[in-house]
């Protein structure tokens, strides 16, 4: 026997009372690229540029392959833009750093800088360090440690003449210094020990007592002299 169900005419909605369809709100173009910039740099930064794949992109933004090459002609056009913006934050917030007028504190605001762009932005780091698979991508992080050095080189050129040193050595310094806050921010973007402000003391410790200590003329002393 089947129960009958009663049915209580109030609670039935009326042509005008449909349960009304959740509206998809439509990205614009400049919305939609932003999403697949921030989906591919997440991507780009756990798998690499290798391990990343355009169906991997298109998934996690749910929409189709053709949309990404429509922004970006493919993995590769995505790949450069996004290590392009990482250069460019990167290269403004140490410049832009650069503010203060004793050469110690120079330093002090250079490698808590570049500290600041590792702890902020982690995942752009981990790009920027890879070594970059496309020949035509806008830049590596050799360049761009190389950009950040040029600037620190104008600085280092004033103290040296003041100091009675060659200012044309500056360049040297500069990449020696700059390369090595690099070289221990790559070291710490793992370790994270010790705390930032640690690291940039020690770092600056080295700079600062060994430029405090140079010598005009440095000579070798071991058998080796060419």
């Amino acid at each position: 026997m089947i129960d009958s169900v009663a049915t209580d005419s109030s609670s039935t909605p009326s042509s005008s009372e449909k349960p009304r369809r959740a509206r998809r709100t439509r990205m614009t173009g400049a919305e939609r690229r932003q999403q697949l910039l921030e989906i591919g740099r997440t991507l780009f930064a756990a798998k690499g540029f290798e391990g990343t794949s355009v169906e991997e992109i298109a998934a996690k933004a749910g929409v189709s392959k053709p949309v990404v090459y429509e922004h970006f002609g493919g993995k590769e056009g995505l790949y450069a833009v996004v290590v392009d913006r990482e250069m460019r934050r990167l290269l403004d917030m140490v410049t832009s750093s650069l503010t203060a007028g004793h050469p110690r504190e120079l330093c002090e605001q250079a490698a808590f800088a570049l500290l600041d762009y590792i702890e902020e932005y982690t995942d752009g780091f981990r790009i920027l360090v890879r070594d970059s698979p496309i020949p035509q991508s806008t830049g590596s992080f050799a360049s761009l440690i190389s950009d950040i050095a040029t600037q620190v080189e104008d600085i280092l050129g004033r103290e040296f003449k003041l100091r009675g040193f060659d200012p044309k050595l500056a360049p040297l310094y500069a990449q020696a210094l700059v390369g090595m806050v690099a070289l221990t921010g790559q070291w710490w973007l793992d370790v994270r020990k010790p705390r930032k402000a640690e690291v940039a003391a020690h770092l600056v410790n080295l700079a600062w007592h060994g430029l405090d200590g140079l010598e005009p003329k440095p000579r070798l002393i071991g058998h080796r002299k060419s």
